[in-house]
């Protein structure tokens, strides 16, 4: 097995050299210095950022959403459905009863009728008794009458308008102009046409063919001697200047820029652990020295405290106050209930007549008797034989 072809670095690039090894090294070292303070900056501005989201924009947040619901929503809700609905319930109506029913009414009850009656009946009865008939006649004379006549008279007026018109202008059209017509064209076509058509055959085709082909050897010629030139020109360009130019991007800009963009990466992730280590001593020296102190005062001091103060002072107080909400609703509903009573005494005394009765407790002789039939658990049953005295003392 041969070892050597797993010998080479993982990111080895072709024509490296010891050199470009030998200054890797510094510059890495040399990129993170430069590095390890803004990866430091930045790991310690998301440390505060995702700190000020979590404890300060979030609650905001929240509390601004519900300041937004109680202020804003929940009395437009209750605008809209309170006021706002059954305000454009009323416009609507007043509206209606404004500009739209005034409109239907006059539509209905007075247009309507009146244009039908008005107008309609009788145009109807006009048409169908007086047009009607009248148009019917008219048809009659038309047709029994005037039509025969018409023809008569069409086919003798057709005659003469074609004696005097028709006749005269085709002899014209047909014995004097197309001869005219013919004369002239024969006479256009041999003076005219065919020597200008024997000039274009035998004297402008051959001099436009010699002026379009002294003009190709013109256009080839030019053509030759700017290719030429452009060939010498690209030649001298890629000579002194592509061709250095590509040699410094490949040997010095390419390597060098890939060395500063890996120097970046791995120096970037080195200031990453060195942040994160740094980080993580930071917090363990702020447990130690405030968080773990804090923690302990709060569980063996404040905690057993706020129990004392929940216990002992807060459910007492608060026992006490719901007791007396309770006293002073009770009195509160005595003094209504004595007002009410009062406000009737007053209207009787002023007014007169029997107020109406008031709820009260069910008297005691509500048992059975021998002249009912209905009992009542709660109540104790009276003696049979009074009540059977006292009816009988009534009939009598």
């Amino acid at each position: 097995m041969d070892y050597g072809e797993h010998q080479a670095p993982a990111h080895y690039e072709p024509g490296e050299g010891c050199l470009t090894t030998l200054i890797r090294i510094p510059v890495r070292i040399v990129v993170l210095v430069v590095v390890l303070p803004v990866r430091m900056i930045w790991d310690a501005l998301v440390v505060a950022g995702r700190a000020v989201d979590r404890t300060l924009l979030r609650p905001l947040g929240r509390a601004l959403s519900w300041l937004f619901g109680t202020l804003v929503v929940i009395p437009a809700v209750w605008l809209y459905e309170s006021v706002l609905t059954p305000l454009g319930h009323a416009l609507l109506w007043l509206a209606a009863a404004v500009f739209v029913w005034p409109w239907v009414a006059l539509w209905r009850y007075v247009l309507v009728p009146a244009v039908r009656y008005g107008l309609v009946v009788p145009v109807v009865w006009l048409y169908e008794s007086v047009l009607t008939p009248v148009g019917h006649g008219l048809r009659w004379v038309y047709r029994a009458l005037l039509a025969p006549a018409g023809r008569g008279i069409r086919t003798a007026v057709g005659w003469v308008l074609t004696a005097l018109f028709v006749w005269p202008v085709t002899g014209l059209w047909r014995y004097v102009l197309v001869p005219l017509a013919l004369a002239a064209a024969w006479l256009a076509e041999h003076l005219v046409v065919r020597p200008l058509g024997w000039v274009y055959r035998e004297v402008l085709t051959p001099l436009g063919h010699g002026i379009a082909w002294l003009l190709d050897r013109l256009a080839r010629g030019i053509a030759a001697i700017g290719t030429g030139l452009w060939t010498a020109v690209v030649w001298l360009v890629t000579t002194l200047l592509v061709a250095p130019l590509r040699w410094l991007y490949r040997r010095v800009l390419a390597p060098v820029g890939r060395e500063i963009a890996a120097a970046l990466g791995v120096a970037w992730r080195i200031a990453g652990y060195i942040s994160r280590a740094v980080g993580r001593a930071v917090a363990w020296l702020a447990w130690h020295l405030v968080g773990a102190p804090v923690t302990w005062v709060y569980r063996t001091v404040c905690t057993p405290v706020g129990h004392f103060v929940r216990d002992q002072v807060w459910a007492p107080a608060r026992r006490a106050a719901a007791e007396a909400g309770r006293a002073a609703r009770s009195a509160l509903r005595s003094a209504g209930e004595t007002v009410r009573r009062a406000r009737r005494d007053a209207w009787r005394a002023l007014v007169g007549g029997q107020g109406a009765p008031e709820p009260r407790e069910p008297g005691g002789a509500l048992a059975r008797t021998l002249g009912s039939t209905t009992t009542v658990p709660s109540a104790a049953p009276e003696p049979e034989i009074s009540s059977l005295g006292e009816k009988n003392a009534e009939r009598g």
